[in-house]
């Protein structure tokens, strides 16, 4: 992980492998932050495309939506549905271990750390005219989560 881990209540979780595309990294970045409730609520509502997620760096050819508009100066912005699904159940998946391990609050638990990277590319082939044979390649990812637990501000005296 990138993230130190010297918080006392946190919780770790990752998918390795995951048969989603790179371009979860947009995902995962639209939802850094966020507490866990309002995150679920925001790619719930992505696959229900009442908002949207804006694309910062796979962002060529994207089109712009107006739902975009207040988070992303370019204005661009998918609603990828395997993705965000993928990652709902993720959170959901981390939700239910962090209640049942270490018996979090998990009103309190919010997104203190989420990445995605690249994984080793699945190969398959195609098989073109003339005999000629070209790769055909999918693009997984690792994901890292880290939900933590917000802690009281301390009052000054």
């Amino acid at each position: 992980f990138s993230a130190s881990m010297w918080d006392v209540m946190l919780f770790v979780f990752s998918g390795v492998q995951s048969r989603v595309v790179l371009n979860t990294r947009e995902t995962a970045f639209a939802l850094r932050k966020m507490s866990l409730n309002k995150a679920k609520r925001y790619l719930e509502d992505v696959l229900a495309h009442k908002q949207a997620i804006p694309f910062r760096r796979y962002c060529r050819g994207v089109g712009r939506t107006a739902q975009v508009k207040n988070r992303q100066p370019n204005g661009q912005g998918r609603w990828p549905a395997k993705s965000a699904k993928f990652v709902l159940d993720l959170l959901k998946n981390a939700e239910i271990s962090a209640l049942q391990v270490k018996g979090l609050d998990v009103d309190a638990l919010y997104i203190s750390h989420i990445q995605v990277n690249q994984a080793q590319k699945q190969r398959r082939r195609t098989y073109r005219a003339h005999g000629r044979i070209n790769p055909y390649m999918s693009n997984p990812c690792h994901i890292e989560l880290i939900l933590s637990e917000k802690e009281e501000p301390v009052k000054k005296e």
